[in-house]
């Protein structure tokens, strides 16, 4: 029994509008939760024993529009981190809450319970070189790294272990010139799967949405659609059967292309699997505790 979390940046739950692509059936995956054309507002909540839908919030009781820091920092410690700072803060986790990932994780909680966790995201070596000259590095890699779980490198994609932050290689190997082949979408998600035969929580991180919402470009969301969406339904369709999929965001963002900024849009909860822990979830402070409750069920 694994739990697979695919952590996707910038994907709020909006009105259904020419200006949300993700409004629109052609989101397989997304479609697979709520029933209805991708994910929108008018969208009921789906709650199965193995299928979960719920928009859940993420302005943490905080004024202002939420930012990736804090966001993520909360997601992936189930403590409100934009509490804590007193205002919502990104890209990168703050200060006053930088401990929650690196002491109190979910990585953390993880390992303490003699669970394995594994982040499948792989970096460039340039990658590497700017986050330890700054000492910078986003809420995942802090957590991985504070958790003492090695972050993958060039070495993991050539051996086909790890994925890389578009899926499919292309900009590894068109722009950064690295000698690595192109991939489907779906050879990415097998990877996934078939990390849950080592590792109990393997989790991957999408950020390009987020990009695509601020540059309110419906192209580049459309791009994003093609290579996102079959390597979320290749998983959605091929997962184990004990295993549990969980897919969330931080803020909202690609949702409204009609402007530049995030919003204080909820965001989708997406589960299959094991449904119960989920059930009563309101923010994205609850997934990090319900993930636990999968691995861990006297807890």
């Amino acid at each position: 029994m694994s739990v697979i979390f695919v952590f996707i940046d910038g994907v709020g739950v909006g009105e259904k509008g020419e200006f949300n692509p993700v409004a629109d059936s052609a989101w397989q995956s997304f479609s697979h939760f709520t029933g209805c054309k991708g994910v929108h507002s008018g969208c009921e909540p789906v709650q199965t024993d193995s299928i979960l839908y719920r928009p859940i919030d993420a302005n943490l009781g905080v004024d202002g529009l939420p930012q990736s820091g804090t966001g993520q920092t909360t997601l992936f410690s189930g403590v409100n981190a934009s509490e804590i700072a007193g205002k919502h803060y990104g890209p990168f986790p703050y200060s006053t809450t930088k401990y929650l990932l690196e002491e109190e994780s979910l990585f953390h909680k993880v390992v303490e319970l003699g669970f394995s966790p594994t982040f499948m995201n792989a970096y460039p070596d340039i990658f590497f070189k700017k986050a330890e000259k700054r000492d910078r590095w986003t809420a995942t890699t802090l957590m991985t790294r504070s958790a003492g779980v090695r972050l993958n490198s060039v070495e993991d994609i050539v051996s086909g272990e790890a994925v890389t932050a578009e899926i499919t290689q292309s900009v590894w190997k068109e722009q950064l010139g690295l000698n690595v082949e192109e991939i489907t979408p779906e050879t990415a998600a097998e990877r996934l799967l078939s990390a849950t035969k080592t590792f109990d929580l393997v989790l991957y991180e999408y950020y390009l949405t987020d990009k695509a919402g601020h540059s309110m470009d419906q192209k580049f969301a459309e791009d994003i659609r093609q290579t996102l969406d079959p390597f979320l339904s290749h998983v959605v369709e091929t997962l184990g059967e004990e295993d549990t999929l969980v897919i969330t965001s931080d803020h909202g963002n690609l949702e409204d292309l009609s402007i530049k900024t995030h919003t204080r849009n909820p965001v989708p909860l997406f589960v299959k699997g094991n449904t119960k822990p989920f059930r009563s979830s309101e923010s994205i402070a609850d997934v990090t505790p319900s993930i636990l409750k999968i691995l861990n069920p006297d807890s």
